[in-house]
């Protein structure tokens, strides 16, 4: 294998000016970085990246730390990511929960963080992060300098899917919940019953974990119980298939007899029947806003107040007792 004194001795110049010319620094001649890199192409020489930035003690690789992969859900938000990265000279490196991606993490082995992850506590992000290893989280409201909060605007859509219901004389509800640990889920059900309770409405809660299951386990739950309510939010839109789904077992449809909505706006969401009223955000946007922020800091070391991405309310068929009122 080809070393770099093969490719200096090749184009006549010191191992110095061979290093200056392949790594597009120092001050050499147009000249002489060409015929080093002619010699580097006939010799078929490729400089090691790791050695190189393990001595600018930069890998020029971003890691994202996240709870799974599974899911529309986490493929966009994943696809804005790698678009912007794809942009850039740095790597990616998507990091489930193991325990070898998560040393990966604890030492700090890539030169930023994009963490959606909430097995990794706050005080190891609070810890970790820093000038050399900036962090954007996804999954939590966290302030502090070097972590920059990038989160969705739950409440913004929540309140527009309240209203829907609302408006159509709804006054019996209810809430799916999903996974306890989520801070989106807790946002959302927090923007709901803070809704309801803004009109003098109490709805009650059902537990959940963001699983089609256990949108069905809830249905089941609700159609035992045999008071039915008028309209169910689910806190996101897998739950609120499964819950349709056990609808439907049970002779029961909606919105006929309970109108339903869901949050997130997967792909499914508007082929299943009926088609499901859901909320809206471009996870894509999210992701690739995400990176853009992690490119920046680690360019040109420039920060980022905690920002919302918007979301909004998609008004379908399972929430429309009165079509008149689609927004």
């Amino acid at each position: 294998m080809p070393t770099i004194k093969d490719v200096a001795r090749r184009a006549g110049v010191s191992v110095t000016a061979a290093s200056y010319a392949l790594n597009r620094t120092g001050t050499i001649s147009e000249e002489t970085r060409q015929r080093v890199l002619q010699a580097a192409e006939e010799l078929n020489y490729h400089p090691n990246a790791f050695a190189r930035h393990l001595k600018a003690r930069r890998s020029r690789t971003i890691g994202v730390f996240i709870t799974r992969f599974a899911g529309a859900f986490y493929e966009e938000i994943l696809d804005g990511i790698h678009e912007v990265i794809l942009a850039t000279e740095y790597e990616l490196i998507v990091c489930p929960e193991t325990r070898v991606e998560r040393r990966i993490f604890t030492h700090r082995q890539v030169d930023g963080a994009i963490v959606f992850d909430t097995s990794i506590p706050d005080e190891q992000i609070l810890r970790l992060a820093g000038p050399k290893f900036p962090i954007v989280v996804m999954d939590r409201q966290l302030e502090a300098e070097h972590v920059f909060p990038l989160l969705l605007d739950n409440r913004q859509g929540v309140a527009q899917a309240f209203a829907h219901l609302y408006r159509q004389g709804l006054r019996h509800l209810a809430y799916v919940a999903g996974a306890p640990d989520s801070f989106d889920n807790n946002e959302r059900m927090q923007a709901f019953l803070n809704e309801a309770a803004r009109h003098q409405l109490s709805v009650r809660v059902y537990p959940g974990n963001f699983t089609e299951q256990s949108g069905y386990a809830a249905a089941q739950r609700i159609i035992a119980e045999g008071d039915l309510p008028e309209g169910v939010f689910c806190a996101n839109d897998q739950m609120a298939i499964g819950f349709m789904r056990a609808m439907r077992e049970h002779g029961l449809e909606a919105p006929r007899d309970i109108a339903v909505v869901g949050c997130d706006d997967i792909l499914l969401a508007r082929y299943v029947q009926p088609p499901l009223s859901t909320i809206g955000a471009s996870r894509r946007a999210w992701g690739g806003t995400a990176a853009k922020w992690l490119m920046r800091y680690l360019e040109h070391e420039e920060v980022f107040p905690p920002q919302r991405i918007p979301t909004t309310f998609i008004a379908r068929a399972s929430s429309l007792k009165h079509p008149a009122t689609l927004e």
